[in-house]
């Protein structure tokens, strides 16, 4: 009997897993993009990270909005990612949805 409680609990869990985790868009303010080739870099290096489901980057705004899962991925990935690349990035005060 404890085996199919615990079987039933375990089921329960990673059926409920994928519901719980959610994704997440972020528009990131992204430094030291000044050429044409930049903007494939950045989104490259973006799409590296875990969880990341889409990558579209303005060279013209500067910026990248990054759509990830947010149980998969955090913004801190997101930027240290583009600045491990060579370009710095940050959250826009604007940035932030679901």
């Amino acid at each position: 009997m404890k085996k199919l409680l615990a079987l039933a609990v375990f089921a329960v869990a990673v059926i409920a897993s994928p519901v719980m985790a959610a994704d997440k868009t972020i528009t990131l303010a992204v430094n030291n993009m000044d050429c044409a080739a930049c903007p494939s870099i950045v989104k490259g290096s973006l799409q590296a990270v875990p969880g990341v489901a889409k990558v579209a980057v303005s060279f013209k705004d500067k910026t990248a909005t990054v759509v990830y899962d947010d149980a998969k991925a955090d913004v801190n990935q997101l930027t240290t990612a583009t600045t491990k690349a060579g370009y710095p990035s940050g959250p826009r005060a604007d940035s932030y949805a679901s």
